[in-house]
């Protein structure tokens, strides 16, 4: 067995997993997802334990919709091959992944709060904050990946991070 077909059938690696699953567009739009349903519903005075709740159930909603869109998308005639239904749902799937992940830490936040581990108000203007930051990571790791210089890395980070910290001004501001 040669060097290369040894690698192609070895497991994929933590960073490879992370890379194509959690550094996503469906990552990203999950996290602002998560903290655009935080600042709604945080804000009409919700406790953690129904804000949580409310994050969760809009979470799975909007992942089986881009699970079935995705899968309506990529199933047929696609790149001169045919795509099965099943072949169809599972690169949706894979593809839909970041964006349950990117729930999980606002989430666990949040679950500190239902528990009264930490105060109400501490949990979901945490869970935001968090949410700021899991997107600096993300813009910092695409851009760094794609060989940006460092400077464009963190200018990618802060592009990034830029949607948290609206939605934390929209709370502030509306609430």
């Amino acid at each position: 067995m040669s060097e290369s077909s040894r690698a192609s059938d070895a497991p994929p690696s933590a960073a490879h997993i992370i890379r194509t699953s959690f550094v996503t567009e469906e990552s990203v739009y999950g996290v602002i997802l998560v903290s655009g349903m935080i600042v709604v519903s945080g804000g009409h005075g919700d406790s953690s334990w129904r804000v949580f709740w409310t994050v969760v159930i809009t979470v799975l909603v909007f992942w089986a919709a881009h699970v079935y869109a995705g899968t309506v998308a990529h199933h047929g005639f696609d790149d001169g091959r045919m795509i099965g239904l099943g072949d169809a749902f599972r690169i949706a799937l894979r593809r839909s992944f970041g964006m349950l992940v990117a729930a999980l830490i606002p989430s666990a936040i949040l679950l500190l709060g239902a528990t009264r581990a930490i105060p109400d108000p501490v949990a979901i203007w945490t869970a935001l904050w968090v949410g700021v930051g899991v997107l600096a990571v993300l813009g910092f790791i695409a851009f760094r990946r794609r060989g940006a210089s460092l400077v464009m890395q963190f200018t990618g980070a802060l592009g990034t991070a830029a949607f948290g910290i609206a939605l934390i001004l929209l709370k502030a501001i509306v609430h």
